[in-house]
């Protein structure tokens, strides 16, 4: 079970996992964490984890940053996953990370809400998008024993709503930050219309 939930440590993970926590609520910022150990068991079951594009340092950095676009650093100018997906790029950039891995974590969390299109894009993409929605529980080729395990680490409160809410407080700043179609748009026209 340790081994299961250790988080990855170095300058980098420790940056990235701070980012996360003093700007996004704890509710989405367990959410992220959660991501990244569901997207490593998914990696790990699926035998994925022995290709040659698996990086876990770049998987947690992708998983943990995700939502950076609901935290309080973003602008609210544009969609919540550009938005995310630029300050991650920012860390890594300040973290000396190779410009070509910074573009597949950017990658990876611009398109991580984009079901159909995120499986399609690199392992790095495809894994971020199956560990957020495994965690959203849309997702469920996890066996359910691995899944309990970190939902007993990192509770999800019942009839949480946080990332919902996040996503449709950062649709209202501006019309640009909920193009049409998007999710953020469908959650705002959802919330409009109750």
């Amino acid at each position: 079970m340790d081994e299961i939930l250790a988080l990855p440590d170095g300058p980098l993970a420790r940056a990235a996992l701070s980012l996360a926590q003093r700007t996004e609520s704890s509710l989405v910022a367990d959410h992220s964490i959660r991501s990244f150990f569901l997207a490593r068991l998914l990696a790990n079951q699926d035998g994925r984890v022995g290709d040659a594009a698996y990086d876990e340092n770049l998987l947690f950095a992708a998983c943990i940053m995700h939502d950076l676009g609901l935290g309080t650093s973003a602008p609210g100018k544009e969609r919540f996953e550009v938005e995310g997906a630029d300050l991650a790029a920012g860390l890594l950039r300040q973290h000396g990370v190779a410009t070509a891995d910074i573009d597949r974590v950017w990658e990876a969390i611009a398109l991580h809400s984009s079901i159909g299109i995120a499986d399609r894009r690199g392992l790095l993409t495809n894994l971020t998008h199956e560990g957020v929605f495994t965690d959203a529980g849309l997702f469920t080729g996890l066996q359910e024993d691995l899944r309990q395990q970190v939902f007993a680490a990192y509770p999800q409160p019942a009839g949480d709503s946080s990332i919902r809410d996040a996503i449709v407080a950062h649709a209202k700043r501006s019309k640009a930050a909920a193009p049409p179609y998007s999710i953020a748009a469908e959650l705002l026209r959802q919330e409009l219309t109750r």
